[in-house]
C-alpha cells in the first residue's frame, strides 16, 4: 500500500470497505491499518462523498407520493376527549387542484337604490319667492279663436307673447275693408309702418295702391291688407321662426273674420310663411295654392318692385291670375 493511503488510513480519511454481511472487527492500535481488516468489501461505497449525492439522486427519481383521500366532515367538530371521528361522520372526498387566487381589481360597491323617503325632504321645501321686479312668465292664451274685431285689436295692441315687444312704437293690426272678397298679406311692418301703425304706407304703399286701382280696387274698398307680423323687427330683419309662430294665431283669425275669397301673398317671406315652405318666390309663382281653406297667389312685395322695374310686369301677370282665380271663386258677381 502506498505511504500516502497509509498515512490517511491512520488519520481515519481514508475509505472504508465493506462486505455486505460480514463483521468488520474494530482496527488494532499500530502503525499498520491493513493488519486489522480481516476481510476485503466486494462493493466500494464512499461513504463519505458518495453517500449524500446517491441519497438525492434516488429522491429526485422516486415517484410522487399518492393523494390520500380527504376526509369531509358532516358536522362541525365539537370538543372531543379521544379527538376523532365516528365512521358516519365523515365522508370521503375526491382531491382537487386548487388554482391559485388572481388579483382582481376592487370593486365599487354601488350605492342603494333611492326610494320615496329618500326624496320626502323636498316636499317640505317652501316655495323659493321672486323678486318684487320679476313677474312669472304666463302661457299665451288660446282664446284668440273666439276674438271678435274690437277684441282681437285690443289683444294685439297689448302683446307680449314674443320679444319683439320691447323695441316697437306701434303694432300694426291691420286695415280695410273686413268684409272684402280681396286679402292682401305682407311680410312685417318696417319703420314707416311701426310709427304710423298701419301696413305698407311710404313709397312701397304708393306704389301697391296704384296696383290696386288697376284693378278697380282701392285700400277700403273690398280689400283688406294685414301682415303676417304684428311688430317691427329690430333692424328690419326677417322674424324669427318662433316669433311667426307665436303671431300666427292673430292672423288665422283675421282670416276666419274677413272670409275673402283670395288672398294675395305679397312677398317671400309672407308666402314662405303662409304655405309652410322654404322654396323660392319663383318658383311660388303661376299656381295656386290654399291657406286657411282660401286660395293663395304669390307675387311681389312693393319694395322689391321699387328696386326691379323690371319685373313690374311679372307682378302684373300675379294680379291677373288673382282676378281670374276670385272670379272662379264667386267674386264679381
Amino acid at each position: 500500500m502506498p505511504l500516502d493511503e497509509i498515512a490517511l488510513e491512520e488519520l481515519g480519511l481514508a475509505p472504508r470497505w465493506v462486505r455486505k454481511g460480514v463483521t468488520i472487527m474494530a482496527p488494532q492500535a499500530g502503525p499498520v491499518a491493513s493488519a486489522a481488516v480481516e476481510v476485503v468489501a466486494e462493493v466500494a461505497i464512499d461513504v463519505a462523498i458518495q453517500a449524500p449525492r446517491a441519497a438525492a439522486v434516488r429522491e429526485a427519481a422516486a415517484p410522487a407520493p399518492a393523494l390520500e383521500p380527504v376526509t369531509k366532515r358532516a358536522n362541525p367538530p365539537g370538543p372531543r376527549a379521544d379527538d376523532a371521528f365516528a365512521a358516519e361522520d365523515v365522508s370521503p372526498v375526491q382531491p382537487q387542484r386548487v388554482a391559485p387566487a388572481r388579483p382582481t381589481q376592487p370593486s365599487i360597491e354601488e350605492p342603494p337604490p333611492l326610494t320615496e323617503e329618500d326624496f320626502a325632504w323636498f316636499d317640505a321645501m317652501p316655495e323659493p319667492a321672486l323678486p318684487h321686479d320679476i313677474e312669472p312668465v304666463r302661457a299665451p292664451r288660446d282664446d284668440v279663436a273666439t276674438l271678435d274685431w274690437d277684441a282681437l285689436a285690443e289683444r294685439v295692441a297689448s302683446c307680449e307673447r314674443c320679444r319683439l315687444c320691447e323695441k316697437r312704437t306701434n303694432t300694426v293690426f291691420g286695415v280695410g275693408d273686413r268684409e272684402a272678397d280681396w286679402m292682401l298679406i305682407g311680410e312685417a311692418p318696417g319703420e314707416n309702418e311701426d310709427r304710423q301703425g298701419e301696413p305698407f304706407v311710404g313709397q312701397a304703399g304708393k306704389l301697391l295702391d296704384n296696383m290696386l286701382r288697376s284693378l278697380t280696387l282701392a285700400r277700403t274698398q273690398n280689400v283688406y291688407i294685414a301682415n303676417v307680423i304684428k311688430c317691427r323687427p329690430p333692424g328690419n330683419r326677417n322674424p324669427e321662426p318662433d316669433e311667426v309662430a307665436r303671431c300666427e294665431p292673430y292672423l288665422q283669425r283675421q282670416v276666419a273674420l274677413v272670409k275673402p275669397k283670395i288672398i294675395v301673398a305679397m312677398g317671400r317671406f309672407a308666402a314662405q310663411s303662409l304655405l309652410k315652405t322654404g322654396d323660392s318666390i319663383a318658383s311660388l309663382r303661376g299656381r295656386v295654392h290654399e291657406y286657411e281653406g282660401v286660395p293663395v297667389i304669390v307675387t311681389y312685395h312693393p319694395a322689391y318692385l321699387l328696386r326691379s322695374l323690371q319685373d313690374k310686369s311679372k307682378a302684373w301677370t300675379d294680379l291677373c291670375l288673382a282676378r281670374e282665380t276670385w272670379r272662379q271663386a264667386g267674386g264679381g258677381q
